[in-house]
């Protein structure tokens, strides 16, 4: 639902960027019939890949999955934490003293 309202606030900003791209005359062919199955403008059709593809690029680089063994271990860590060692706490304190604190 949260997409939906998304995607039309995006769809109501005003369009003033322009993307332009090259392509060979098969892809052309391949993208038109897409739109065409999805009953869409050949521009909208790119439009709205070329998001959906970034949205999901963004993603994939911005979120951390773990499985198994290594969600376990970080789980542990974050509810578990070690005691800091003296490198931990003297950069602690030069971080205090740089930032007034």
């Amino acid at each position: 639902m949260a997409q939906t309202l998304k995607r039309r606030l995006i769809s109501r900003s005003p369009k003033q960027e322009r993307l332009e791209a090259r392509i060979t005359p098969d892809q052309k062919r391949l993208i038109e019939r897409a739109a065409e199955l999805r009953g869409t403008t050949v521009t909208e059709f790119v439009v709205a890949s070329a998001q959906q593809a970034a949205t999901d690029t963004i993603k994939n680089f911005e979120v951390l999955t773990l499985r198994d063994e290594a969600r376990r271990v970080f789980v542990n860590a974050v509810l578990n934490p070690p005691q800091p060692n003296e490198a931990a706490r003297a950069a602690a304190r030069r971080y205090k003293e740089q930032s007034g604190g």
